[in-house]
């Protein structure tokens, strides 16, 4: 099932861009290089890890990332507040429920696709869209473990 998820073009395995963190939400996160994913918490010193929340953890595939860059702004990882970006996964595809292992030992379950912006941000501001409202993916920690960049990623669909 993994390999269906591959952005078109991308034949080596998917990978973990940037771990990023914040203090405050409403900020951009800067990449810390690693973190910890605690099971229904989130990522340990983020303003966002709640356990009463499906949003524990957002993501952003880099190919996503791009197509802000091809409209001209210069962002990066972090920039859309997320909390993993990746490369090589095609994250919009994953149907909800699809469980995502991160390194050695964590696994998100996706809870939403895209979001609604209550308060738009400076991005969207700039070109009149954010990315994250059609393109980022927002989970849960099912399982926790360290997760760093250059870790492997891959997502597995469960139909039970």
């Amino acid at each position: 099932m993994y390999a269906a998820f591959l952005w078109d073009g991308y034949d080596k395995m998917a990978e973990i861009i940037a771990v990023c963190r914040s203090d405050q939400k409403g900020t951009r996160k800067k990449d810390v290089g690693e973190g910890f994913l605690r099971e229904n918490y989130g990522i340990l010193q983020d303003a966002h890890a709640d356990e009463n929340t499906h949003r524990q953890v957002s993501l952003i595939a880099m190919e996503s990332i791009n197509k802000m860059r091809e409209l001209g702004l210069e962002v990066g990882p972090g920039d859309f507040a997320e909390n993993v970006t990746t490369k090589g996964l095609n994250l919009v595809s994953l149907p909800l429920g699809t469980r995502i292992s991160l390194g050695e030992n964590a696994i998100l379950e996706v809870t939403q696709i895209g979001k609604e912006c209550h308060t738009p941000c400076a991005i969207y501001h700039q070109v009149g869209m954010c990315i994250m409202q059609q393109e980022g993916v927002f989970a849960r920690v099912i399982r926790s473990g360290l997760i760093k960049v250059g870790d492997e990623v891959r997502a597995s669909s469960l139909k039970r």
